[in-house]
């Protein structure tokens, strides 16, 4: 009876060497089993509405200095980001260029707050940018001119339609030229990334 037991408790403690053993062997990054993040834009919005307006320095103001100053439009966008690797990865760069009515490009926005997304899980990311239509003007002045004329539209209608449009969603808003940066142990990828909301 005394050996049985000594052989049970022995191959129980053998198995569970072996088993622990398993547990330890964690799968290493490499180029080729990186799996690349699904990026997905889950949501957009403008969290605080000022109207549309704009005013130049010939214009005296009631309080503080005269200048060309615009309405500002900031917007949130909630990216999630999928994890389909068998490890943690880290991302450590997010951009992206903001475009109205999917042509016009008004500005880049570049996250570099590192955050670890772990094995086989989904985080989200939110990221926070404004423009006014001070800077939007300019950037149209810039760019936008002939698209604006091939469209049959002035900078000014453009401007309007898309800070009172991009509030109520009818005027599309998209993100291009998005690129990520993601880390594993030495193991550098990039994933680019583009949405429309809506």
């Amino acid at each position: 009876m005394n050996k049985r037991l000594i052989l049970i408790m022995a191959l129980m403690f053998g198995l569970g060497v072996v088993l622990a053993a398993c547990a330890g062997v964690a799968v290493k990054p490499t180029a080729s089993n990186f799996k690349n993040p699904v990026i997905k834009l889950e949501s957009f919005m403008v969290p605080q509405y000022d109207g549309y307006w704009y005013y130049s320095k010939k214009i005296k103001p009631t309080k503080g200095q005269a200048g060309n100053h615009g309405a500002p439009l900031p917007m949130n966008f909630v990216f999630s980001i999928k994890n389909p690797n068998p490890y943690p990865i880290l991302l450590e760069g997010f951009k992206f260029t903001v475009a109205f009515d999917k042509d016009f490009e008004l500005v880049t926005v570049s996250n570099q707050e590192s955050n670890w997304i772990p094995a086989g899980k989904t985080d989200q990311l939110r990221v926070t940018t404004m423009i006014t239509t001070r800077s939007a003007l300019l950037s149209l002045l810039v760019t936008g001119g002939f698209k604006l004329k091939a469209r049959k539209m002035n900078v000014w209608q453009a401007l309007q339609k898309w800070w009172k449009g991009v509030p109520e969603f009818s005027v599309p808003v998209t993100v291009k030229e998005g690129a990520a940066t993601f880390s594993a142990d030495g193991v550098i990828k990039v994933i680019p990334f583009q949405a429309t909301f809506p």
